[in-house]
């Protein structure tokens, strides 16, 4: 059973790595709820997650969750000092603070451009994180971290990126420098023409053209026919007239 769901973790990285550029180290944000499920699993999270992803992971939070752990007070202490432990990454609510989930949620917007996998048994977020391309979910079923399999949304962003109908503006921004360096691209986004070569002469026009015959080259054969043929008319004639003239004598 562990080796099935590891060989299924392996084949869902494989899909977020090859169509979303994800690298280690792994960002997983997590919340309150997979600390508090985690430990009451007896999961050490900083010690299996790495060889279930198969490679070294960053765990982090935000000061939303935590300050969510503190005011849940002690039913929850146990998570929110294993959320302390975790790096803290800066979200946009400096001055009014928002819940755990909607936090996780706002660090995932625009693309997840910064690749975080997001960490919960909060159904509600879980489902609404489905919904998002490119956002890889992480939850608890008893005592084993899962990795849930890509949503429908990544599915089909991930079938257009292999067919070359999207690009991600990363790729983009480098072609654009690759046609510049080339000169295919002025500064002013006009695409250069390219000036045409002078190219050899027509082959066609160098073949040796036939000689045609024209009736002037064919009326002196014929006019040496005629000729010939009075010139044997004559002769005989000639003749005959010698034989009449031998028999008169």
């Amino acid at each position: 059973m562990k080796l099935t769901r590891q060989k299924h973790a392996k084949k869902n990285m494989g899909f977020y790595k090859n169509n979303f550029s994800f690298r280690e180290p792994f960002q997983v944000l997590l919340d309150g709820t997979f600390c508090q499920a985690a430990l009451r699993n007896k999961i050490q999270i900083r010690e299996q997650l790495p060889g279930y992803l198969g490679g070294a992971v960053q765990l982090c939070t935000t000061r939303c969750v935590l300050k969510e752990l503190q005011l849940l007070g002690k039913a929850l202490y146990g998570a929110k000092l294993i959320a302390q432990s975790f790096q803290v990454r800066n979200c946009s609510h400096h001055k009014d603070l928002v819940s755990g989930s909607a936090c996780l949620l706002s660090m995932t917007e625009e693309g997840n451009p910064h690749h975080f996998f997001i960490a919960t048994q909060d159904h509600d977020l879980a489902n609404r994180v489905r919904k998002k391309a490119g956002v890889p979910l992480l939850f608890i079923i008893q005592n084993t971290m899962v990795l849930d399999k890509p949503s429908p949304k990544s599915l089909a962003v991930g079938q257009k990126l292999q067919t070359n109908q999207l690009v991600p503006e990363h790729q983009k921004q480098s072609i654009v420098q690759l046609k510049e360096q080339e000169g295919l691209v002025k500064q002013g986004g006009e695409k250069r023409r390219k000036r045409k070569r002078a190219g050899g002469p027509n082959p066609l026009s160098c073949l040796k053209k036939k000689k045609k015959k024209t009736q002037e080259g064919q009326e002196p054969s014929a006019e040496k026919k005629k000729r010939r043929k009075r010139k044997r008319n004559r002769v005989k004639a000639e003749a005959v007239q010698s034989m009449q003239k031998n028999e008169e004598e």
